[in-house]
């Protein structure tokens, strides 16, 4: 074996390998003999760890696209622009692997366009999402492809592409604000089936917030990540700005959770929850709130002020595991609560092992990308084309 074999096939790449095989059998297994067959979904509960995890945390944690394009080119934070690419790399691979996702999900995956063609279905919520989410996968790809065609050479189609990068700005931040808003109003409809200390009738405007909170969470964490594996690839200038991107979008996601918990209980208070505070229920709302909200906007808060990097990325962690946790809460745990255990949902191994191997399939798509395109360096022959 050469020594760039021996390079190639170090245990991440073969731990790499070991899951898309895998993934690759249960995708065989999911759409050979039905969706039974690889999940506990049933007439229960017909949403599971794949709308929870997959779609809920995959939507909210690519939020960092709109939050970072937003900040740069709307609100003239060109300090930022760094991290746009790299933002909108992650954000658009995540929502691809999201539609990807779902053809898991569905009885009848091929089905997946019928409502933008076939049912115009305007009073509903899903046809909502799934406009939003269908055109923004649309506006990311177009947001994203400079990088690809600098790689390619195609200089003209380049051009294009960038002179499109205010409107198509706008209206990602439109179509963010729609369907973030909207799969919360998913679960309005709901009412007793997920647990009073999570359903409200401002749930569309708490799982907006909270996208932000994932958006400015994601853009430093993914930044961490980066740094550790993908150091090589960074120019001068992403190295330079680095550092105050964190620290940046640290502060912005501190009162955003800020504003976040106080809202939640301000809706409590409202909806006079407080009784199921002192219930097994409650006891996991109050590890949310303040060990996923409280905590990290505390710690965001800290880490600015101290200039402490450390302790950023920390809060980072826990913002992102945050998103993960109340998007479960509200989708899973909380939801059908007064089901007996036995009734209740737990997800299979295999649905566990589909998702991994679809966020297996995200990492190294981004690995792929960032270690050949200009994502994370500038091309020589359009550093001053911007």
């Amino acid at each position: 074996m050469s020594h760039d074999q021996k390079k190639f096939w170090h245990a991440g790449n073969i731990l790499t390998a070991i899951i898309l095989a895998g993934g690759l059998v249960l995708t065989f297994l999911r759409f050979y003999k039905g969706i039974g067959a690889v999940s506990n979904l049933d007439d229960n509960n017909p949403w599971g760890l794949w709308i929870g995890f997959d779609l809920m945390c995959g939507v909210a944690l690519a939020a960092g696209g709109y939050v970072t394009s937003a900040s740069c080119y709307l609100f003239g934070m060109k300090h930022y622009h760094s991290a746009v690419r790299p933002a909108i790399t992650t954000a658009f691979l995540g929502y691809f692997f999201v539609v990807v996702a779902l053809l898991y999900d569905l009885g009848h995956p091929w089905r997946l366009p019928y409502p933008l063609v076939y049912s115009q279905g305007t009073t509903s919520l899903l046809f909502e999402v799934g406009l939003c989410v269908s055109l923004y996968v649309s506006v990311l790809f177009i947001e994203w492809s400079p990088a690809a065609f600098e790689w390619l050479g195609m200089r003209k189609l380049r051009n294009i592409a960038v002179k499109l990068t205010l409107p198509l700005t706008i209206m990602g931040v439109v179509l963010s604000t729609m369907h973030q808003s909207s799969l919360g109003a998913l679960f309005l409809i709901a009412p007793g089936k997920l647990h009073p200390l999570w359903y409200s009738s401002f749930m569309p405007v708490f799982f907006f917030i909270s996208s932000m909170v994932a958006g400015t969470s994601m853009v430093i964490f993914e930044g961490t990540l980066a740094h550790k594996g993908l150091h090589r690839m960074m120019d001068e200038t992403h190295l330079k700005e680095a550092n105050g991107v964190a620290f940046g979008f640290a502060k912005a996601a501190s009162f955003i959770l800020a504003g976040y918990f106080f809202i939640k209980v301000f809706d409590i208070t409202m909806d006079d929850d407080w009784k199921y505070l002192a219930t097994g229920y409650g006891a996991i709302f109050l590890v949310e709130m303040f060990g996923f909200v409280l905590l990290p906007s505390f710690l965001y808060a800290i880490g600015v002020r101290e200039k402490n990097l450390k302790i950023v990325r920390i809060a980072s962690v826990l913002g992102v595991l945050g998103i993960v946790v109340n998007r479960f809460n509200v989708s899973m745990v909380a939801f059908n609560w007064q089901l007996p255990a036995a009734e209740r949902y737990f997800p299979s191994l295999m649905e566990v092992g589909i998702s991994i191997f679809v966020v297996t399939l995200i990492i190294t798509t981004y690995r792929f990308i960032t270690t050949r395109m200009p994502v994370l360096f500038e091309h020589p022959e359009y550093k001053d084309a911007h």
